[in-house]
């Protein structure tokens, strides 16, 4: 067999056990579940909680709420995109704000209501009678302190 085919099984062996590790499918789970729940989370902040949010605000939308660093006024933000103007875009920021502080509401109910069905996991009493080799090192220990 040549250097290189050895090499090559080598590295095969080498990448098998680490795909079947425990931790490798565990986190590739965990990115396949997290995708498909932050697909729910964005439904329930886009769909549901921004709408209601916006009855609340009298409608306000805060996509036009910029300012031209020219000096020039425009209507609306595309307009300004539309003439190349630089432009601090605070509406934009204060969505982004509010968006993630909607979504972060929206996780932390949705983990509450994914502990509620949570089972409790069994707590294992441990026995508080030392091994034969703890009582073999104490008495070597009490042995050692004593000859000092």
């Amino acid at each position: 067999m040549s250097f290189n085919l050895c090499m090559l099984m080598g590295f095969v062996s080498e990448f098998k056990q680490f795909i079947s590790k425990g931790n490798v499918l565990d986190l590739a789970v965990g990115v396949i579940i997290g995708g498909a729940f932050g697909k729910i989370v964005t439904s329930l902040t886009d769909d549901i909680l921004m709408p209601i949010l916006g009855l609340l605000t009298g409608g306000h939308d805060f996509t036009n709420w910029f300012l031209a660093l020219d000096g020039r006024h425009f209507e609306t933000l595309e307009e300004a995109k539309k003439a190349n103007a630089a432009t601090i875009n605070y509406g934009l920021f204060l969505n982004a704000i509010i968006t993630f502080l909607l979504m972060a509401f929206a996780i932390f109910w949705l983990v509450k209501l994914a502990n509620r069905f949570k089972q409790p996991q069994e707590v294992k009493a441990v026995d508080p009678t030392p091994t034969k080799e703890q009582v073999l090192l104490t008495e070597i220990r009490d042995a050692l302190r004593s000859r000092a």
